[in-house]
């Protein structure tokens, strides 16, 4: 397998690289875990896993010399798919201890979760778990190719504190709400990123990564 048939999954010191590319693989879509950008220009699609904190992402990507190679990559058209954290780095800052700033592919903010749901018609509400920790309902906007033949509605897996908020509500792809009504998934034509994990989502997420496979096929 040349470089040129995988797609990439970004090796920055902090994420779930061997679930998701075990989970492509399994679908038959090969992949190349790495760290080295070069080697990572050469991929059919790009997958950019995270968990852990946000600065300490946005400072291995930058220790690594990766963030020029991200900006690149975002910006010329290849299928690109962020996961989880991987989501939130594509915002312009973070308020996770402290404000830190993002790739700001997308203008926008990254929040915790208030510490109570709000109850009904806006009153006072039950103290709110966080992590948001399990399978929770995902409702699509609109018509992301990565997101075609899964139902909306259907469940995908979460584990996290912080979400989302763009600035520009049209690059919204999916929501979901615990607590608040969040954006749990941005897109922009072959980019998807979203705040669950579809390599923790058995069918859904199964059938979300088979698409962004087929994508980086047609895309070669």
């Amino acid at each position: 397998m040349s470089v040129a048939d995988a797609i990439g999954v970004v090796d920055y010191g902090m994420g779930n690289l061997r679930s998701v590319s075990k989970a492509l693989e399994s679908l038959g879509f090969p992949t190349k875990v790495s760290g080295d950008a070069k080697e990572l220009s050469r991929c059919r699609g790009i997958v950019l896993p995270g968990v852990g904190a946000f600065r300490d992402c946005m400072e291995n990507l930058s220790r690594q010399d990766l963030l020029p190679f991200l900006s690149d990559a975002l910006a010329d058209g290849r299928p690109f798919l962020g996961i989880c954290l991987g989501q939130q780095l594509l915002f312009s800052e973070s308020e996770e201890f402290g404000r830190h700033k993002g790739i700001g592919f997308f203008p926008g903010k990254v929040i915790r979760f208030p510490a109570k749901a709000a109850g009904p018609e806006g009153g006072g509400g039950t103290g709110l778990k966080v992590p948001h920790m399990g399978w929770n309902r995902v409702e699509f906007s609109g018509d992301h190719p990565m997101l075609r033949g899964i139902p909306s509605g259907s469940y995908f897996y979460f584990v996290h504190s912080y979400y989302v908020v763009p600035d520009d509500p049209a690059v919204v792809a999916c929501r979901t709400s615990y607590g608040v009504e969040f954006a749990s998934g941005v897109g922009k034509g072959n980019l998807l990123a979203v705040q669950f994990h579809p390599e923790k989502s058995q069918v859904a997420g199964l059938a979300l990564l088979s698409n962004f496979g087929r994508l980086c096929r047609e895309a070669a």
